[in-house]
């Protein structure tokens, strides 16, 4: 199968998440300052651009990272999932369903503290933990679909409470309110999306982002 030459590779880089933003502007915009190896600078944005009232616009967002994550899933061939996933030692099988989990799971954890139902034993994020191996196409997909679908009931609950504590503690970011995760969800999207665009960059394979779903429908 051919190879995408360095300078197409750059044009994909680039042009995918220009596309993204246009459905995603707040996500991609915070997440920017991780590609600009500014890590606090993610920080103030997410501060900036997940105050009170903005959970619904960020599940909306949501919505755009989950259909651009399936799109790729449906564009790379069959071989490509058993392929190093660009992290760790993870196939990209591997890395798509760990942030399946992980979008929803950080949510959750903003509507337990939304909600007040906050675990005694579940203060701290394991990081670093990857999906099942072995899964094929069509299980990607619908993780990536039941990950929406709780992160859009989940956000319910979040929703007039974006800027309640959060006691989660997350190894890289630390400590955020409960909207701010719901926003850092959608980053973690990104920066596995752009994991993903280098692999099908180099296998010849683009993917542009396509007209967003209607609510409720990503998977």
């Amino acid at each position: 199968m051919g190879r995408a030459d360095p300078a197409t590779a750059a044009t994909v880089a680039t042009k995918w998440v220009d596309e993204l933003e246009v459905d995603a502007p707040d996500i991609v915009g915070a997440w920017r300052g991780i590609e600009a190896g500014r890590f606090m600078t993610v920080r103030r944005e997410v501060r900036r651009r997940a105050g009170a009232g903005s959970a619904a616009a960020i599940v909306t967002q949501l919505e755009a990272t989950a259909t651009a994550i399936t799109t790729l899933i449906e564009t790379l061939p069959d071989p490509a999932f058993a392929l190093p996933g660009g992290e760790a030692d993870w196939t990209v099988a591997e890395a798509i369903g760990h942030d399946a989990a992980a979008r929803a799971g950080l949510v959750i954890a903003g509507a337990l503290a939304a909600s007040g139902r906050w675990p005694s034993d579940g203060a701290r994020v394991v990081p670093s933990v990857p999906g099942p191996a072995g899964v094929g196409r069509e299980d990607l997909i619908r993780k990536i679909g039941q990950s929406q679908r709780i992160i859009a009931q989940s956000a319910k609950q979040i929703a007039g409470h974006e800027t309640d504590p959060c006691p989660l503690d997350h190894p890289l970011v630390g400590r955020l309110r409960c909207g701010e995760w719901l926003l850092f969800a959608g980053i973690h999207d990104l920066m596995h999306l752009e994991q993903l665009h280098g692999i099908a960059a180099s296998l010849g394979r683009t993917a542009t982002v396509p007209e967003p779903l209607a609510p409720g429908s990503v998977g």
